[in-house]
């Protein structure tokens, strides 16, 4: 088959869009479908389950943080054919809503974006309703049905009428009471002009287990996520209308699948989205820190370095020979007693900072400091290589889009480097230290934050987790 290509995406969060992507790329893929998946918007944690329903690594793509060149070429290496097949089947995950992303245009981004002038081309970015248009990728919007019956079928014309570049081929029915209750609200949107093209029922065993920043990581699965896959490929299967929702799916348009073939200009885009911080990168990997961006790893692959994994948890410490030590984020903070009782991890890194670079994203940053407060006040000692604290205990939501302007050279590049990425965490900084600030955060629309992080000698680290560096 040729490459084609469609979006999962729903009214909101916590509608089951995960659960009925994962339902639907089992399901293909134990039809023999070469299918591949891709991921709206910042998330460290469905990528995962997205790849082991697939087999194959899932890539991020987001229209605010990665400028144009980058957002092409990570398309259309997800949409890669295997070696000797003819194309497959793209299956793009929404996050949040359809139409939620960034908000506010921001003024530095006026004339990069194809359909420049018109407003509506602004307020998409971030959101996938951005890819859906960009990309033409038809939409299969998930509807969670519970607590009402043809009342969603005004929610589901709305958010078809909504936007004009933007179409909703098809709706799938979640957590259906009973077969009366599914009827109903079908033949409302049936007679609202739109196809129900499936209904999964209300069962707490197609739920995914949720921790504070959302699912519990795939890795942590590993007994029982197989079994899991198996059972939702059954349940698309029997419940979920595949054949239909092949046929609604499109050739991905856009620039990287233009007549000069997928991503003529891939690799040097794949290689500007973050420069790598050295030639051997030591990168903390376990589950206490997890939160790293494939595409950033895979294009410090292209760019020639080399990615040697270590787990502070097992009280490893950087790898000899490496040149520098990435500390991504994760959940140290679920394990910060151990993290504390680690003598070889935090005594090898301490070594190491003193003649390398370090650099750490949120629970990383959390894990460089001099102390982290977990959820039951208990204190625990971190490796003292920034002088901030952090409590869990104090928790407060920090969540949205930044843009970070470096404030001197570091592993994240030379000062004046901008940034974009975002933040995400309960965590609060409880002692600020005295080191300097590692950036200058504004938000999407371009408000100003202040400060971020610290950076000390050879050591840094923030909240903020990069995405893409952005043109000059």
């Amino acid at each position: 088959m040729t490459t084609r290509g469609l979006l999962v995406a729903a009214p909101r969060s916590g509608a089951g869009k995960t659960t009925v992507t994962l339902a639907l790329l089992a399901a293909l893929r134990r039809r023999g479908v070469a299918v591949r998946a891709v991921k709206s918007g910042p998330d460290y944690i469905d990528p995962a389950f997205h790849a082991a329903a697939t087999g194959h690594p899932c890539l991020n793509l987001d229209s605010w943080a990665m400028p144009p060149a980058l957002l092409d070429a990570l398309l259309a290496e997800a949409a890669a054919p295997p070696a000797g097949g003819e194309g497959v089947l793209l299956v793009a995950e929404a996050a949040m809503g359809l139409f939620d992303g960034a908000g506010a245009p921001h003024a530095d981004r006026t004339g990069e974006r194809a359909g420049v002038g018109r407003p509506e081309d602004d307020r998409r970015q971030g959101s996938a309703a951005d890819l859906a248009a960009r990309f033409g990728l038809p939409v299969l919007l998930v509807l969670d049905v519970s607590g009402q019956s043809q009342s969603a079928a005004a929610v589901a014309r709305g958010f078809a009428l909504h936007d004009p570049a933007v179409r909703v081929a098809g709706v799938v029915l979640n957590r259906v009471g009973s077969d009366r209750h599914r009827d109903g609200a079908a033949a409302a949107i049936r007679a609202a002009g739109l196809p129900v093209l499936g209904a999964l029922p209300r069962e707490a065993a197609l739920a995914l287990p949720e921790r504070h920043l959302g699912l519990v990581q795939a890795g942590e699965l590993a007994a029982t996520l197989p079994a899991l896959l198996d059972r939702l490929a059954g349940v698309a299967e029997a419940r979920l209308d595949l054949e239909a929702i092949l046929a609604l799916a499109a050739p991905p348009g856009g620039a990287a699948f233009g007549p000069a073939g997928s991503g003529g200009g891939a690799m040097p885009a794949w290689r500007a989205a973050l420069p790598p911080p050295g030639q051997r990168i030591a990168l903390a990997a376990d589950a206490a820190f997890g939160f790293a961006y494939p595409h950033l790893l895979a294009g410090w692959r292209r760019a020639g370095a080399e990615i040697l994994p270590f787990s502070p948890l097992a009280d490893e410490p950087p790898p000899a020979g490496c040149d520098a030590c990435w500390l991504p984020g994760g959940y140290p903070e679920l394990h910060a007693g151990r993290l504390a009782a680690s003598p070889r991890f935090r005594a090898g890194l301490r070594r190491f900072a003193e003649t390398h670079p370090v650099h750490g994203e949120c629970g990383g940053y959390m894990v460089l400091g001099e102390g982290l407060e977990d959820a039951a006040g208990g204190r625990h000692r971190m490796l003292g290589l920034l002088g901030h604290a952090t409590s869990f205990a104090r928790r407060r939501l920090h969540l949205g889009y930044r843009e970070a302007r470096l404030c001197a050279d570091g592993p994240l590049g030379p000062a004046g480097t901008v940034l974009r990425g975002h933040e995400f965490h309960y965590a609060t900084v409880s002692e600020p230290g005295g080191d300097a600030p590692l950036a200058m955060l504004a938000d999407s629309a371009g408000t100003a934050l202040g400060p971020s992080g610290g950076r000390r000698a050879r050591v840094s680290g923030s909240f903020f987790h990069a995405i893409a560096r952005q043109p000059a």
